[in-house]
């Protein structure tokens, strides 16, 4: 047997540090062994420990059966060839930042951790003022890790990079068939792949699943093994379970903030002001089960006001409840915002908060965050005012029964609110509509699709929802009361989350003058253009006839509106400033602004803190992001299902609008039900078909046949793939015959796309 010693004696020459030198047959101490390895991260595999030692000859193979042997006796951990102690992190590693983490005080996880080595180490992330590499909460870096003195391992980590994290395992849907089971995927590029039957993982048929992908064989044909069997979106009712998993959306809430919110209790008066005599209506969607914001109007009695009104606004005060630093508000922050889907609702808060405690509830009394708002006869603020209240909804509305009262069809509900509560807020809104018609904000209202389920969770149809005076009364008291918040935290100095729309790029400016022009459709000269100049644009195109080309064209012309504690004002709004207030139940954000108010006016002591003053610009981009996550997964679950719907209507024809360009091919939204497929250009017909951008247009090189954005166009439905929400169309019209713009010379351009009949052959040049 191998003698055992551990006595350094000359330098190794790698690491220039001293190491042993053996006789034959003599090996290191499991003691020293893990000595070098944890003294010196570079020694990290049997190589370097052979080399550090100075183990030569046949005494290598003596060492791999002794580090084998520590590692089942689970003194070290291997990963491919790389060699630590257990519950070490490695001297460089790929660490995880959550996304929750605070951004003055980051800390981070280890990608990858085997769970069987204990507990995954925290590590804290330093980030000096000249460092190059400054990351945020989310973020997957790669850090030099150091490790402090003690027995317990705590480590700090420098960071060198900030990675792309890696998508998500692929998803797919396990279908069983005469030869086993099958990966449906998602992704709507994505080929099946067989699934051999050891690798299911206890997947049943129609399960969305989690899978690695590899190949066998010299083929290198791909087979799939799940790894994760995520849930069965028939059975859960829920085509938006793919969505929520594929983008990362949290949809149940941890143990401890469903704890923490059957804990709350209801507020009671201290520190309010009473409003319940005051009578507020909420006016909502018939199914809302969250009710956040009432309104009130009545004439102003002041005499220096003649034919003016006071408005009050009462939201409800989710700040009461969901304190900073809790864990309610932790989980808030991370989700951002409620995910609204045709089947479910994702809510940001625990049905407790939102659904009970902060839902201003008809006849029951809620604490809110009130305004009261003076206006004159022509729509002007002339003063406002916040309040921390306890107020009392007179009634439960929906937008169709405070209409209908209005028109002169009251109900049993509306009947005795009609002249005390609804014709003074209908007042109210009159004079806001004649200041908003002054102040010219974007009027591009385009159709909202909705869709219908049935009882099964199965599209039953597709409607646009009436857009009633009611919608735009609620509306107009919404941005009201947010440009009152702004102007307020403003005033006072206090640190607030605008909400900013900037105006169009030159770019896209240049873009739409070029397309208008294709149109013969003249561009207001202005080297600055407003919301205004694009609403003439809107009026000239209606009377030319070709609303729907430039509607689709004037939207994509716009920026993304997002969150941040810098102002530029809301451009298509037309407002100086502007800050989402009104729906701290959903959206962080106003959540944010409720507690600004609080510590800025002096209502409680449960207002902003100086941390998240601090750190509101990373706040902003964090929920500005959720947003964007949530629209995602709102229309990716909206194609889905479209595309389920469709899937029984293979072959049929369809009215349609094309709603977008490319080189290769044209985007396609039917009439009837909104749903979005795809024309490859290769189908068009027995031409070449090149894009003009400034047209956003193919024609044929040889025909002129036109297809530009906004077309009528016939389709016929050739394929539906519901997991993936995608559809392909064909299309049976002819296009529009322009001057045919001929052959490119010498080199075809890329955007060319050599097209096929419908015959499948080759068009002739």
């Amino acid at each position: 047997m191998a003698k055992r010693i551990s006595q350094p004696k000359a330098p190794s020459a790698k690491t220039g540090k001293r190491a042993a030198s053996f006789s034959p047959g003599e090996l290191p101490t499991r003691e020293a062994i893990l000595e070098a390895i944890t003294d010196f991260p570079e020694i990290n595999s049997k190589r370097e420990i052979a080399r550090h030692f100075g183990i030569k000859g046949d005494d290598r193979v003596a060492l791999k059966v002794l580090l084998r042997d520590m590692e089942r006796e689970g003194l070290l951990a291997r990963k491919r060839k790389e060699i630590r102690p257990v519950g070490e992190l490695p001297a460089v590693t790929v660490l995880d930042i959550p996304a929750d983490a605070d951004p003055d005080d980051l800390h981070a996880f280890a990608a990858k951790w085997n769970d069987e080595e204990g507990e995954k180490p925290r590590v804290v992330v330093t980030v000096g003022k000249d460092a190059r590499v400054v990351p945020a909460p989310g973020d997957r870096i790669l850090a030099r890790i150091q490790r402090g003195e003690g027995t317990v391992p705590h480590y700090t980590a420098r960071p060198m990079k900030v990675l792309d994290k890696p998508r998500k395992a692929d998803l797919g849907i396990v279908r069983m068939d005469d030869d086993g089971a099958r990966l449906v995927p998602i992704e709507r590029k994505a080929r099946e792949m067989r699934i051999p039957a050891g690798d299911l993982g206890g997947a049943r048929d129609g399960d969305l699943v989690e899978v690695e992908v590899t190949v066998s064989g010299r083929l290198m044909i791909p087979r799939a093994k799940v790894v994760t069997v995520v849930g069965n979106p028939q059975s859960e009712g829920a085509v938006s379970l793919i969505a929520l998993h594929s983008l990362d959306i949290p949809y149940r809430f941890p143990a401890s903030v469903l704890q923490e919110a059957r804990a709350a209790r209801e507020a009671d008066m201290k520190g309010r002001e009473d409003w319940r005599h005051i009578a507020l209506v909420t006016i909502d969607p018939p199914d809302a089960k969250d009710h956040d914001d009432a309104v009130h109007a009545e004439p102003d009695t002041d005499p220096a006001n003649p034919g003016g009104h006071v408005i009050h606004v009462a939201i409800a005060d989710v700040a009461y409840y969901v304190r900073p630093g809790s864990d309610m508000d932790r989980e808030a922050f991370l989700r951002g915002n409620s995910v609204y889907f045709p089947d479910r609702v994702v809510p940001m808060l625990p049905e407790r908060i939102s659904n009970d405690l902060c839902s201003l509830r008809e006849g029951e009394n809620r604490a809110s965050m009130a305004l009261r708002i003076v206006i004159d006869a022509e729509g002007n603020k002339k003063r406002h005012s916040f309040h921390r209240v306890t107020m009392r909804s007179a009634a439960k509305l929906s937008y169709q029964q405070a209409q209908a009262a209005i028109d002169g069809r009251p109900d049993d509900a509306t009947g005795p609110l009609l002249e005390p509560v609804l014709k003074p807020l209908w007042a109210a809104y009159e004079a806001l509509a004649r200041a908003r018609d002054r102040r010219g904000p974007l009027a591009l209202d385009l159709p909202e699709r909705r869709i219908r389920l049935d009882a099964n969770g199965m599209v039953e149809g597709v409607y646009v929802p009436d857009r009633l005076e009611a919608h735009r009364l609620i509306e107009e008291m919404m941005i009201l009361s947010n440009v009152c918040a702004a102007e307020t935290l403003e005033k006072h100095k206090s640190g607030l989350l605008y909400r900013v729309h900037d105006a169009p790029s030159q770019e896209k400016i240049v873009a739409l003058s070029e397309f208008l022009h294709s149109l013969d459709l003249p561009m207001p000269r202005s080297d600055s253009l407003r919301p205004r100049d694009f609403n003439q644009i809107l009026a000239r195109a209606e009377k030319a006839d070709k609303s729907q080309q430039v509607s689709e064209m004037v939207l994509r012309s716009q920026a993304q509106a997002e969150y941040a504690p810098g102002n530029y004002g809301h451009y298509g709004l037309n407002l100086d400033r502007y800050a989402h207030f009104t729906s701290p139940i959903r959206r962080y954000s106003d959540l944010i602004v409720h507690r600004a108010l609080i510590r800025a006016l002096g209502l409680g002591d449960d207002g902003l803190t100086e941390a998240e003053e601090h750190r509101l610009g990373s706040i902003g981009e964090h929920i500005s992001a959720t947003e964007r996550r949530a629209m995602a997964a709102e229309r990716e679950t909206a194609d889905r299902l479209l595309a389920q719907y469709l899937a029984a209507h293979i072959g049929a024809r369809f009215r349609g609008t094309i709603s977008g360009v490319v080189g290769a091919g044209l985007f396609v939204r039917l009439d009837e039900t909104g749903a979005d497929g795809f024309v490859p250009v290769s189908s068009l017909g027995q031409d070449y078909f090149r894009y003009f951008e400034d047209q956003q247009a193919v024609i044929g090189e040889r025909t002129g046949e036109r297809f530009r954005i906004g077309d009528k166009v016939d389709v016929r439905l050739l394929e539906a793939a519901p997991m993936a929400g995608a559809l392909r169309f064909e299309v049976l019209s002819q296009g529009e015959r322009v001057k045919a713009p001929g052959p490119l010379r010498g080199r075809r351009s890329r955007s060319a796309m050599p097209a096929r009949s419908s015959r499948g052959k080759r068009a002739r040049r």
